[in-house]
């Protein structure tokens, strides 16, 4: 499974979703990592030029509603159909209001690398059965 990692707007701490990578990595998932202070649009061009099965997106500036809608707006318009979560800077209270904005999964600050590189294996199952 090939995981685009990103982080959107300007953002410019980029440790945490580094060693998710590196972990993801260890786990067997091909990650394609952003780069710091992508758009919306550019992590979306990159998802579809990479034909990448999942959108991670790393937010740590606060602006996670915004970016989270904005998201979810640009894989509308360019018809992407593939599940996409949000991780970061996230506190407790946002995380039902960002799963009702469409990601499949929201997680809060404080999430552990583990719960994180455990979810994507569930998600790659069940990826892999619907084929």
């Amino acid at each position: 499974m090939k995981i685009l990692l990103s982080k959107p707007g300007l953002d410019g701490h980029d440790v945490g979703v580094k060693v998710l990578a590196h972990a993801l990595k260890d786990a067997g998932f091909e990650i394609v990592y952003t780069g710091l202070r992508k758009s919306p649009e550019e992590i979306v061009k990159m998802a579809i030029d990479n034909k990448v099965d999942v959108i991670g997106l790393s937010i740590l500036s606060g602006t996670h509603t915004i970016i989270t809608q904005k998201v979810k707006d640009v894989m509308t318009a360019n018809k992407l159909q593939i599940p996409w979560i949000v991780g970061g800077n996230i506190p407790a209270q946002d995380v039902e209001p960002l799963m009702k904005l469409g990601p499949n999964a929201v997680f809060a600050t404080g999430t552990k690398i583990d719960d994180v590189v455990s979810y994507f294996k569930e998600l790659k199952e069940k990826i892999i059965n619907k084929q």
